[in-house]
């Protein structure tokens, strides 16, 4: 994933880090385990690809995307209804001083990375890569 910059334009602490990454986990099991009560959000696979903390810790975003990338808007919809259940998972699961708010949003570095993948096959890049 590309290096992310926070509000004052640096880059994110060892803790910011340390701490998104608990989150992603601790989202990507609850996902996976089925552990929100809620029907519809359980029959989706969705993937946690990161979660990128506010400098003091009381935000996190989760970029997430449904596998297959498919019905992306529905998937954060129904994240967004469940947030405060998420919240409350999240807090229980772990040991921070305060219960971060959670935030969905989706991930894009799949399309990124096709984008870049393409941009590198075409004739013009590889015309000059010949050289």
């Amino acid at each position: 994933m590309a290096q992310n910059l926070n509000i004052a334009g640096k880059p994110p602490t060892q803790r910011q880090l340390r701490v998104g990454e608990l989150i992603r986990r601790t989202l990507s099991d609850l996902l996976m385990r089925g552990d929100i009560h809620d029907p519809e959000l359980n029959a989706m696979s969705i993937t946690v690809g990161e979660v990128r903390m506010s400098p003091d810790l009381k935000v996190a975003t989760a970029y997430v995307l449904p596998l297959g990338g498919k019905n992306a808007e529905a998937a954060l919809a129904a994240l967004r209804e469940n947030r405060r259940e998420v919240r409350r998972a999240v807090s229980k699961a772990l040991t921070l001083k305060f219960a971060p708010e959670v935030r969905f949003a989706i991930d894009t570095t799949f399309d990124q990375m096709d984008e870049t993948n393409r941009i590198l096959n075409s004739a013009e890049v590889r015309r000059d890569l010949d050289r």
